[in-house]
């Protein structure tokens, strides 16, 4: 680097900072070695955040090691100053994000981007550096544990201070002391009785605020803290400090809690591996789950991860023995899981006739009405908005728009069509069918809100509440209503709800995705485990005249013959998670060289380039003057054997460091499990 004094002026020890520095640039993703002066020899600790010179400009970075000596010959350029001495950046969550980054084709400097919390200066200097005196936890009682055979035992090792690694199927209907909350904070607090800490990771706030009151009521206030990307800056790095300085050992948040920097990490667990809102939509695109599991692998800790269904990355990992199920016994799940019915079957079509394949059928009408008498029913809408799809009455073509091709719905009774991405209304002459002529509109989908007019008005004076984006409700009274929510916004009602409805099922079955059937089956059993134990559920819109298996996993509740299912139809046809798959996203020409480039393993098939559907890829903005001339509108699919995960994750990171270091202006984007290419 720069002009400086000599090594051997240095203070005494280790006068050579080795600095991890925040660029995005892939050919730098190393560490480069500053001199320390000698006023900033005892703030720039291992951990400690600096301000740097590199390459004309001041950079952030993070000292990651004190050296005696330099590898790089020549002169060492100075630090230019201490951000902090506080070390925020611990050895083991260090080694984390370097394995994430290794795992998914990333730059360190990406991964410590989102692991590390921007520092706030007010919070670091209010909170006391001491621990608070606070009182010993007593090992739990195993509580709802008691329902799962190997449960207990699996609470025993974690309290003993072992490692075991569990897939715990929860059981539907519970509510208060033996919900799935109640039952993670039970695992925290054994782990906690043990000397250890825990990190518990949830998709959502709601989520995480049904844990927090179960942590808090189990534990007390203060014994955790919760971290998420949402919070203000300084309420996240106050409690990223209150867990650096050990004042609390229990984590709790969103995907951003996965690299808490827990002292002596006994536990980590996750909820609903099949979410989403788990997966990391910004570089290197993560999935917490497989986070977690890199730190309980590097650490020891115990591993928990549980849902009311079964994740594929989770199969495959029960199927190897690298994790245990725990699930109740036949009896206990049969007495727990409601009683689920497809509207339309048996004496349906002949007792109900048209009505039976209603939008909301007779038997789900009877369902409702019966349940109402002393409590809340659940509708479950798949899709949001009023008439979110429109198609021509008479040849079905959907209707799309004459300016970007999207799609065209219907905003609200009275409204004009307008298209869903660019906001154009149809012409004030009207819609004309290219294909038939037709002038004549009928609605695809129909939305939550518009479902809540049709319910409204089939149950008249009953309360009706909606759920869903904009206004997502936490929970609901006892008294009846009905509420009608979208997957995933579903309130919690208090007691459970006496019936839910899950209308339009083969909206979720024919999403564009790969794992259609085990997300309808993963919403499904979302919305059903609300319901008291053993109350109806009735599965309107579903298919006829053909057995579907995610259907017949809902009737049984049985996900984990669904996943056991899934995978092995995927073993047999090479697709992830049996196989392990990268997307890279670019121009044509950029992805052409990016394969000549690439020095793929032996096994690798590519697949492409071939032209993205729907056109151009959204792209991160050009960083460190980086300028994408051509548009992204082409994509390739690399397959390899999963055992081959690091030799594909390693050649393609040389792929972006290379093209990095040319300077290329076409940038080619590198993901690793794409979930949202299947």
């Amino acid at each position: 680097m720069g002009e400086t004094d000599d090594i051997e002026q240095r203070p005494a020890g280790r006068p050579v900072a080795a600095v991890v520095v925040e660029t995005a640039l892939a050919h730098l993703d190393r560490v480069f070695e500053y001199a320390v002066p000698e006023e900033l020899d005892a703030d720039a600790v291992p951990g400690a955040r600096v301000r740097v010179r590199f390459s004309g400009r001041e950079l952030d970075g993070f000292v990651v090691e004190r050296r005696e000596r330099p590898t790089h010959e020549g002169r060492l350029t100075p630090l230019r100053r201490v951000v902090s001495p506080e070390p925020v950046l611990t050895p083991e969550v260090l080694a984390l994000c370097r394995a994430v980054a290794d795992r998914y084709a990333g730059t360190l400097s990406d991964v410590l981007r989102l692991a590390v919390p921007k520092r706030h200066a007010t919070a670091e200097k209010a909170l006391s550096a001491e621990c608070p005196p606070q009182e010993p936890v007593t090992v739990p009682d195993a509580g709802p544990w008691t329902a799962y055979p190997a449960g207990t035992a699996w609470l025993r090792r974690v309290a003993a201070g072992e490692g075991p690694a569990a897939a715990w199927a929860a059981l539907p209907g519970r509510s208060g002391d033996a919900d799935w909350p109640a039952a993670l904070a039970v695992a925290a607090a054994t782990a906690l009785a043990a000397g250890r800490g825990a990190v518990l990771v949830v998709p959502d706030h709601r989520d995480l605020e049904r844990l927090d009151a179960a942590l808090t009521g189990l534990l007390g206030k203060g014994r955790h803290v919760r971290l998420t990307a949402d919070q203000g800056p300084q309420a996240r790095y106050t409690a990223w400090l209150k867990v650096l300085r050990g004042h609390v050992k229990v984590v709790i948040g969103t995907r951003a809690a996965a690299f808490a920097p827990v002292h002596d990490l006994g536990l980590v667990a996750w909820w609903d591996d099949g979410d989403d809102l788990l997966a990391e939509p910004r570089a290197p695109y993560h999935h917490a789950g497989v986070v977690l599991g890199l730190r309980a692998a590097a650490t020891g800790a115990a591993l928990l991860t549980g849902g009311f269904t079964r994740s594929l990355r989770v199969q495959v990992a029960v199927e190897a023995g690298a994790v245990a199920p725990v699930d109740a016994d036949a009896a206990t799940l049969r007495a727990a899981a409601p009683r689920v019915t497809v509207a339309g079957e048996g004496v349906d079509e002949e007792r109900d006739g048209p009505a039976s394949r209603a939008h909301l059928p007779s038997r789900a009408w009877r369902v409702a009405k019966d349940a109402l008498v002393d409590g809340p029913v659940l509708v479950q809408v798949p899709r949001r908005g009023y008439l979110p799809s429109l198609s021509c009455a008479e040849c079905r073509t959907p209707v799309r728009c004459a300016r970007c091709r999207g799609p065209v719905a219907l905003g609200a009774s009275g409204a004009a069509p307008a298209c869903r991405w660019c906001g154009l209304q149809l012409a004030p002459q009207g819609f004309e069918c290219g294909h038939c002529g037709s002038r004549r509109l009928r609605s695809s989908v129909t939305g939550a809100k518009r479902t809540a007019e049709e319910i409204g008005r089939a149950f008249p004076g009953v309360t009706v509440h909606t759920s869903g984006s904009g206004e997502v409700l936490a929970t609901v009274s006892r008294e009846p209503s009905l509420v009608i929510a979208t997957p995933g916004a579903e309130p919690v009602a208090e007691g459970g709800y006496t019936g839910v409805l899950l209308l339009d099922a083969w909206a979720s079955l024919d999403l564009p995705v790969l794992d259609a059937p085990l997300e309808a089956v993963r919403r499904w059993m979302a919305a059903a485990a609300l319901a008291r134990e053993g109350r109806a559920v009735v599965l309107c819109g579903a298919p006829e005249a053909v057995a579907l298996p995610a259907v017949e996993a809902l009737v049984r509740w049985d996900p984990t013959w669904l996943a056991a299912r899934e995978l092995a139809e995927r073993r047999e046809l090479g697709l992830p998670p049996a196989a392990r798959v990268a997307q890279l996203t670019g121009a044509r020409r950029a992805l052409e060289e990016a394969l000549e480039q690439a020095d793929l393993p032996a096994s690798a098939q590519v697949l492409g380039p071939v032209p993205l559907v729907g056109g151009a890829a959204p792209r991160r903005p050009p960083s460190d003057g980086e300028v994408s001339r051509t548009p992204a509108d082409h994509h390739v699919l690399v397959r390899v054997p999963a055992v081959d995960t690091a030799a594909l994750a390693r050649s393609l990171l040389a792929v972006k460091a290379f093209r990095s270091a040319r300077k290329e202006t076409d940038v080619v984007t590198v993901r690793v499990d794409p979930l949202d290419t299947f």
